[in-house]
């Protein structure tokens, strides 16, 4: 089994949540109907723009750990290597 690290943002992407999760397809739509977390709900983070994929519960667990200790430019330097246009990625996920 898979388990991710992802990074959800906002339509403006002011507003950012960093997660851990076994299924990324369910996860994120429970984000879109704003449920499971009210940081999501609050600021309507409802996008995918960023995602790791880990073999294992504690790596994505850490990983997830120190990119919530990092500053928010290096979270968005991260996110802009992979997704430059910050798009939604949930199409790409369908199909993992």
């Amino acid at each position: 089994m898979a388990f991710y690290t992802y990074i959800a943002a906002c339509k403006s992407n002011t507003a950012i949540y960093i997660g851990v999760t076994g299924d990324l397809l369910k996860r994120m739509s429970e984000h879109k109907f704003g449920l499971g977390s009210t940081h999501t709900a609050k600021y309507r983070i409802r996008k995918l723009v960023y995602f790791e994929t880990h073999e294992a519960l504690p790596d994505a667990i850490s990983r997830e750990k120190k990119l919530k200790r990092w500053r928010r430019n290096w979270k968005d330097a991260l996110i802009n290597e992979q997704n430059p246009n910050w798009s939604d990625l949930i199409m790409e996920v369908s199909f993992l």
